[in-house]
């Protein structure tokens, strides 16, 4: 796993980035903050992980390599998110879980610009969430998502938009 941090990026020497052993890549833009008990865990498929400039992620949060997350600029991730762009395979009765693999990529999760996600909110492989996206606490977060929207919950519902 190749790890490039700006040197303008602050990652706390709390969290972890753990290195991937199939050659994915973390790439952490300028003025990027990653707080404390941040995880980077390299599980899941080939993707790599790429933080646009000043973004902000805190302290709890779990970011899967999986197939691959691009979080654009200036995006707020408060804590305890995750962040899942994998599935697993559990079609087979007769094999464990452990045993089945992943499912093919839905894509893996984009984020644009100037989004805001909540507290403990989960982000599902597939996801893409529009520039200027909010996302309430404690919501499941899967599929495309209108830029400027507002949204909450479980299932994900629009609320409202963001306007001038």
């Amino acid at each position: 796993m190749t790890i490039k941090i700006h040197p303008t990026a602050f990652v706390s020497s709390l969290a972890d980035l753990e290195s991937s052993s199939k050659g994915s890549t973390i790439v952490i833009g300028p003025e990027v903050y990653i707080d404390s008990f941040v995880k980077f865990k390299a599980a899941g498929g080939l993707g790599d992980i790429l933080i646009g400039a000043g973004t902000q992620i805190n302290s709890g949060c779990v970011l899967y390599i999986g197939n691959g997350i691009s979080i654009g600029e200036n995006v707020s991730i408060a804590a305890n998110c995750v962040l899942a762009p994998t599935n697993h395979n559990f079609e087979s009765a007769k094999i464990m879980i452990q045993r089945q693999g992943f499912k093919k990529s839905k894509g893996g999760i984009h984020i644009g610009n100037d989004v805001w996600i909540g507290a403990l909110t989960s982000v599902l492989d597939g996801a893409t969430l529009g520039n200027g996206c909010v996302i309430g606490a404690s919501s499941l977060v899967r599929g495309e998502l209108e830029e400027f929207g507002v949204y909450v919950g479980n299932p994900l519902r629009k609320i409202a938009s963001r306007t001038d």
